[in-house]
């Protein structure tokens, strides 16, 4: 069993409501199709404009539907201290994204999934308003999930949100991509904090700043393994480890790469994806109080149904 046909199995046995805005997209509606006739998850579509929806899926319009007033009465209340007016809130919350993350903050559904013509940016800027971060995150950060026809299968954070994390943020980072790690892939994490360093060989003060990272993730007393810094080559391959890290518990091991920049997560899964033909699950947000994902706008109705089962797996 690959990686994406496991992720569907387990996605099925948890019957999540995964909120999918933005409902006039064919691909989003094909994708609740599949998903509600495969059990995988309960999609809830939310009508933001005219659509031919099959009458069989569940549809929620925002504008018509009870449960505006009372989103639209917490969000005023998480918000007002910005200047936002009550009858601000409503209009806000009748667009689908703030529609759907006020559905997550209110538990009236598990996930939500967004993006497909939406900017990332405009997905986390609802969920964040609507939801807020969870309870030890102090970012919202990304990771990608690579897995290969091999049955191997790497976590890569942060490869689409934060551009240059300082210390605490990169450590939120390693922290929040050990937990989905081992929520998605069902496997212990063994971190790697990633440098062009490998335990000292080189001085700089962005090897300080993964240095530090790593201590304050340590003060976290988690049960996960985390080392650094290391060299993407020690870090993965055991004979180089020897070598260059003897004694790490993670290196020539790792399964979850933690990278010190946007530039160099980005380019890395890409990389991986399109030299080593690995496949890139995501970007699957993280930090959030309730799991909402974004999607490429580029992105198949395929790739909606695996981002969907990838959020149920987030509770």
């Amino acid at each position: 069993m690959n990686f994406i046909q496991d992720i569907r199995k387990r996605a099925s046995s948890t019957s999540k409501r995964i909120v999918l805005p933005r409902s006039s997209d064919i691909r989003v509606i094909k994708a609740a199709e599949y998903l509600q006739d495969n059990n995988l998850a309960k999609p809830i579509l939310i009508q933001n404009e005219e659509a031919s929806i099959p009458k069989h899926l569940d549809v929620i319009d925002p504008v018509s539907d009870e449960r505006l007033k009372a989103y639209a009465t917490t969000f005023y209340e998480r918000r007002k201290h910005k200047g936002i007016s009550e009858a601000e809130s409503i209009e806000i919350i009748k667009d689908p994204l703030f529609f759907a993350a006020s559905m997550l903050a209110a538990g009236d559904a598990d996930g939500a999934v967004a993006g497909s013509v939406a900017t990332t940016g405009d997905v986390l800027r609802a969920a964040i308003q609507a939801i807020g971060l969870k309870k030890g995150s102090n970012v919202v950060s990304s990771v990608f999930i690579m897995s290969f026809e091999d049955g191997r299968v790497y976590t890569y954070g942060d490869c689409a949100v934060v551009p240059y994390p300082n210390e605490e943020q990169l450590a939120t980072i390693a922290i929040d991509s050990a937990q989905t790690h081992e929520k998605v892939t069902g496997t212990d994490p063994k971190v790697a904090m990633l440098s062009f360093s490998t335990k000292g060989s080189a001085q700089h003060e962005r090897i300080d700043l993964v240095k530090n990272a790593l201590e304050i993730v340590k003060t976290h007393n988690l049960d996960f393994s985390a080392d650094g810094e290391l060299q993407f080559d020690a870090a993965i391959i055991p004979e180089i480890a020897k070598r260059k890290a003897p004694g790490s518990e993670v290196a020539g091991q790792a399964n979850v790469f933690i990278f010190p920049n946007l530039d160099a997560g980005n380019i890395a899964y890409k990389i991986t994806e399109r030299l080593a033909d690995a496949t890139a699950t995501g970007p699957v947000i993280q930090g959030l109080a309730k799991p909402m994902m974004d999607l490429s706008r580029g992105c198949s109705w395929e790739d909606i149904v695996n981002t969907a089962c990838v959020c149920a797996l987030m509770n």
